[in-house]
């Protein structure tokens, strides 16, 4: 019976609204994040825009988890809506930390394999921002859906690997015998490598959120 009361009642869509505009906000944020990794005197304004787009992003999830409150209909399970959205969230929070730590060291100078990790970010983001409106039609979706989600594991595998190297290329540059000896240089890079890939990860919990969903509603 109430299965079929709720089928009867209209459903929310601004939700998808939501999703869409901070999804935005995350290719936006990736994009300013790897003119960041460029380097040179553009860094600060870069920064701040990912700053700004985190702001902003923080404003939408507000809106989705006061929808959900408010909301008598969700298209699907409401805790699988604020887990999405948080995941979302945490993927432009974990940008932001990686620009603070850039501020914070005065980066201006970047490793090669730091900017290739930067494209993964980007990567990462425009699959999320082609995934998340799918999901106003799962079933008719769902492959396609299933397909997105697994192109963002491998991205996230193709991160993981980049951030491994790097590593290893920063310690063989700044070890004692061969090396510079530049122990900050070697710390401040590897923390950067270790924000580049929390960034990805954080883009692989929304596909698992996603990937859940689909599995859920299909």
């Amino acid at each position: 019976m109430l299965g079929w009361f709720k089928a009867l009642m209209p459903r929310e869509d601004r939700f998808f609204d939501l999703f869409a505009r901070h999804s935005q906000t995350l290719v936006a944020g990736a994009e300013a994040l790897q003119g960041v990794l460029e380097g040179g005197e553009s860094v600060p304004r870069y920064c701040q825009v990912i700053v700004d787009r985190e702001h902003e992003a923080d404003g939408i999830t507000a809106e989705v988890l006061l929808a959900v409150r408010r909301s008598f209909i969700t298209p699907f399970d409401r805790g699988d809506i604020k887990d999405l959205i948080q995941s979302m969230d945490d993927a432009i929070d974990q940008m932001n930390k990686t620009v603070k730590t850039i501020a914070l060291y005065e980066v201006r100078s970047f490793e090669p394999l730091m900017r290739e990790m930067g494209g993964t970010v980007i990567e990462a983001a425009r699959l999320t921002a082609e995934a998340i409106p799918l999901l106003t039609a799962i079933d008719k979706h769902a492959v396609r859906l299933n397909t997105l989600t697994e192109q963002i594991t491998r991205v996230e595998g193709r991160s993981d690997e980049m951030q491994e190297r790097g590593l290893k290329a920063l310690y063989q540059a700044h070890r004692k015998d061969g090396g510079d000896g530049d122990t900050m240089a070697y710390l401040i890079g590897a923390e950067i490598y270790g924000h580049l890939e929390d960034v990805v990860d954080r883009f692989e919990d929304v596909a698992n959120e996603i990937s859940g969903i689909v599995i859920e509603n299909v």
